[in-house]
């Protein structure tokens, strides 16, 4: 059975909705409701009959109609009647909130909930998570933030509690989601099963894992590479080291394996493996908002030398070297920019650099069909205030008319974040520092090479 009944079910039912605010059943039922799912929602609670202003049934098989999705946040014992009664009533999926099983020694439980599922064909979610999101649908069944920014970005997280705080970076940092999926015990669904759905879902262009283990590296491969082939595919691999791997088999039960085993597979599959949560946002916004780079011609642009150098040190370490710039582009901006300016790459406008030149000289890069990808580098001075070059580069994107990679960096104080944040409200990559902005470039250019390997590697095991 396919996921489509969990991502675009007709109803949803919420066992262990409560009257009471600030209860898990009560902000999942409130979340689900102000999301705007326009599907229908029944509230599952013996002890009462209207719970939001929705009618309140005592179980799921007393609803007169079926249901295609059931989220239980029950306490762990009670979790197998309520799966037996669900599979019954002929419900198609369960996702189960309860913690309680693999991940404090209760197996034998967890075993029990799936094999009952799966007597009457349901699938289970879960358990030991915090909920799903689905924004195409509407849905919002998590007891996380509500307000869930629309985007292209499917997020799956092994971790309950880092998946909402990273719910809330999410907003934060102005990335809009397809997706936000608590997969926790993985007792049923996995990665790979979210994989597949993904790889062909039109409303997903970038997919996110914090992964601790997986039960099925062969067929984990394969779904990530037939990902890789249309998207990218990022993964946090947490328990890259021993003491790491023993926290993660004490959180959700995973076995986390042998650090190089992932490496290989990741390789394998054209995974982008991110070692820290920084990084991975970081590299999820240059990928959501920028086509990939045609070509290899990628330009500098900056007003201090200093940052330049640490740019180019980091693209270096990244296997990207920077080429001469096309001379036509060159001479271009020899025509407004002073005699000392350095046009090399990076092509430094000097610390005399306004927003006009910023313009110019953004709209030339852009203009200029022998430049595949720029990053533009920005150190807050009294000549150029960062909001007007933040609007000078918006202007010179919207001007030029060109989609081409691009990550920018401002960096400075107060009034340079405040323009950082309107850059990444127009879906312009932008981070506070330079080697932030190359990395996230060079992401960019690595999801490039690892798609053109995956499509080898493939082709080769065909022939």
């Amino acid at each position: 059975m396919g996921l489509e009944k969990l991502f675009y079910p007709s109803s949803i039912a919420i066992v262990g909705a409560s009257r009471q605010p600030g209860k898990i059943g009560y902000i999942i039922l409130k979340n689900l409701i102000e999301y705007g799912f326009k599907g229908k929602i029944y509230p599952v609670n013996p002890n009462a009959t209207e719970i939001l202003g929705l009618k309140c049934y005592p179980r799921v098989s007393a609803i007169p109609e079926p249901v295609d999705v059931v989220v239980v946040s029950v306490p762990a014992p009670k979790v197998p009647d309520v799966i037996e009664d669900a599979g019954k009533a002929g419900a198609k999926f369960a996702v189960i909130i309860a913690s309680g099983f693999k991940e404090v020694g209760n197996v034998e439980l967890e075993e029990r909930v799936v094999e009952i599922a799966h007597k009457y064909g349901m699938r289970i979610l879960g358990p030991n998570i915090f909920g799903y999101v689905y924004t195409p649908s509407k849905i919002n069944a998590t007891f996380g933030p509500r307000d869930v920014i629309p985007g292209n970005v499917a997020f799956v997280s092994q971790s309950g509690a880092l998946g909402i705080a990273l719910m809330g970076t999410t907003i934060l940092e102005g990335i809009g989601v397809s997706a936000i999926i608590s997969i926790g015990n993985k007792s049923d669904l996995d990665d790979a099963d979210f994989l597949e759905f993904f790889e062909s879902d039109p409303n997903t262009g970038v997919v996110l894992i914090y992964m601790e283990g997986v039960k099925d590296g062969k067929r984990f491969v394969e779904a990530a590479a037939k990902t890789t082939l249309k998207k990218p595919v990022i993964v946090i691999k947490s328990g890259r080291t021993e003491v790491g791997a023993r926290a993660a088999a004490s959180h959700t039960g995973a076995l986390a394996g042998d650090i190089a085993v992932y490496e290989s597979a990741f390789k394998q599959s054209g995974v982008l493996m991110a070692k820290s949560v920084e990084e991975a946002f970081d590299w999820v916004k240059a990928l959501a908002w920028n086509p990939v780079p045609e070509g290899e011609n990628l330009v500098v642009i900056t007003n201090g030398g200093g940052a330049g150098v640490q740019a180019s040190d980091t693209f270096a370490d990244d296997g990207i070297a920077l080429r001469t710039p096309p001379k036509d582009l060159v001479e271009n901006l020899k025509k407004f920019l002073p005699s000392f300016a350095a046009f090399a790459n990076p092509i430094d406008l000097t610390g005399m650099a306004t927003p006009e030149w910023y313009y110019k000289a953004l709209y030339e890069a852009l203009k200029n069909p022998d430049v595949h990808a720029i990053t533009v580098l920005y150190c807050r001075t009294q000549l150029a205030d960062p909001m007007d070059v933040a609007k000078a580069i918006l202007n010179a994107i919207n001007d030029a008319g060109v989609k081409k990679p691009l990550t920018v960096s401002l960096i400075g104080g107060e009034d340079v974040y405040q323009a950082i944040r309107f850059l990444t409200q127009h879906r312009i990559a932008t981070y506070p520092t330079p080697e932030r902005a190359a990395h996230a470039m060079a992401a960019l250019y690595h999801y490039k090479w690892n798609r053109e390997y995956v499509a080898k590697r493939l082709e080769y095991l065909k022939s």
